[in-house]
């Protein structure tokens, strides 16, 4: 179950979010780990043993770590937990590929069958990992219930797609929290045009994406370079427009039961540098390598060659982390590249707005390298992107396919910028006075919700339904 389908909106969560309301609040926990259970469970029962013995293993070394007296022992303790669950990770995540990857030199590889991936299990993983790093700082105190640990590692708002919530962020709401009307109507309206995002923008321009660059078609070898720069435009939009959706979801559905989650994407489509976008996308796994990763290993206060080292550490597991394929290694490469390239050579040397521009430029060609595992087809999209495309510069279906798109397009670059936020806020500020504007911003808030789910339930009714094809030239 995922929170763009039917069954989620109009099954699963109006009838969890009544119940939760209904009942005491002694119970309101039971009623978030019940319904966080079935819901991790509707993917695949058996790996709710794997999520919950997970949780057991960390509520355990965190007690134990939590009693031991000398620096050693705990040390002893982390790294115990790192064992388990990254090993646990590194199995179900990465065991097939790396037996077809190595199946040449050892023959007995070849009849390996990888196993399932569970689901969000990357997410949950990270999560508990933290949680024991913090106890084992001193950060965070050591939970003394096996239950709650379980609810802030399973809760349904950020299990399956995230952010990486720290425990530390939650662990107050976990004992006590008290969601009042507007945290309800904040929820509400975060959700619904989360879903809206996800239903009728980042659908739709996936679905542009596919025609103009389809991964493991045979039609690419004949697009031109305005094909194959429109479909990447269109995927990266896709791609923010999906990512951010999952995590505007998250937050609103935490903030309907009193849970506040860090933001997890800031507009990073309006970076100034590279550095300045990974500091926008993706904030809770930046910051997760950043404070258990790259600031442990020494960060940037060492010599230049540690450094390098820290920095390559980092990007190789922030590739490997999306996904177990050679192109995510390489697309963490490229940052890795890209950093150290603005970090020693081109430090001051660009104008801003020039910056800004080869910032999208790399980002776009970064999200060749992230689309496509076939080398091959990587290699055309790359070439043709520079101008050495089978199809010309332009062809006739292109040109039909961006008059068609124009408008979703718009919107869709849109919906990647502070527009909607800065128009509502001057909305907001202007409303205070009284007078018409203050109706038109009530009858906008009031409305929003409402029309984004009506949106978002058409698209999703409509499965391949783009409202936008109405409009074009």
């Amino acid at each position: 179950m995922v929170f763009s389908s039917l069954a989620f909106i109009f099954g699963f969560l109006p009838v969890l979010l009544a119940v939760y309301y209904f009942v005491d609040d002694r119970y309101k926990n039971v009623v978030l780990l019940v319904g966080s259970l079935l819901f991790y469970a509707w993917g695949g029962p058996k790996y709710l043993i794997l999520l919950m013995t997970e949780a057991l293993v960390s509520w355990g070394l965190a007690l134990l770590i939590d009693a031991a007296e000398g620096a050693r022992e705990k040390r002893l303790y982390l790294v115990l937990e790192c064992v388990v669950l990254l090993g646990l990770l590194g199995y179900f995540k990465y065991a097939g590929w790396l037996a077809a990857t190595f199946a040449g030199l050892i023959p007995a590889l070849k009849s390996f069958v990888a196993p399932i991936l569970p689901i969000g299990i990357s997410f949950y993983t990270f999560q508990l990992i933290s949680y024991v790093a913090d106890v084992k700082r001193g950060e965070v105190a050591a939970q003394r219930s096996y239950w709650r640990l379980l609810l802030y590692c399973s809760l349904f708002h950020q299990c399956i797609a995230g952010p990486i919530v720290r425990y530390a962020t939650v662990e107050k709401e976990i004992a006590h929290r008290q969601p009042t009307q507007s945290d309800v109507y904040y929820g509400v309206r975060r959700f619904c045009c989360g879903l809206a995002k996800k239903a009728v923008l980042a659908n739709s321009c996936a679905a542009v994406a596919d025609t103009l660059v389809p991964i493991g078609g045979t039609t690419l070898a004949a697009q031109s370079v305005t094909g194959f720069w429109l479909g990447m435009i269109f995927y990266t939009l896709q791609i923010y427009l999906d990512f951010s959706a999952y995590s505007d979801m998250a937050i609103g559905l935490g903030r309907m039961v009193g849970f506040h989650y860090l933001e997890n994407f800031n507009y990073p489509y309006t970076a100034t540098s590279v550095q300045d976008f990974w500091r926008r996308w993706h904030i809770s796994l930046s910051s997760f390598f950043r404070d258990y990763v790259y600031i442990p290993l020494g960060g940037s206060r060492c010599a230049t060659p540690i450094y390098i080292r820290n920095m390559a550490v980092v990007w190789l597991l922030t590739g490997l982390w999306h996904g177990a394929s050679w192109n995510y290694v390489l697309w963490g490469l490229f940052y890795l590249a890209l950093l150290l390239l603005e970090r020693f050579v081109l430090r001051d040397l660009i104008p801003s707005p020039v910056q800004r521009a080869l910032t999208i430029i790399a980002v776009i060609f970064g999200w060749v390298l992230f689309r496509f595992e076939n080398a091959g087809e990587m290699l055309t999209v790359l070439k043709g992107m520079l101008g050495f495309a089978g199809g010309g510069f332009l062809s006739l279906s292109v040109r039909t396919t961006f008059l068609q798109n124009i408008f979703l397009l718009i919107v869709a670059i849109v919906a990647c910028t502070q527009f909607g936020s800065w128009l509502r806020k001057t909305l907001s500020r202007a409303a205070r006075n009284g007078g018409a504007i203050f109706g038109v911003y009530s009858v906008t808030e009031m409305l929003t919700p409402a029309l984004m789910l009506l949106l978002a339930v058409i698209a999703l009714a409509g499965a391949s339904y783009n409202p936008f094809i109405y409009f074009q030239f």
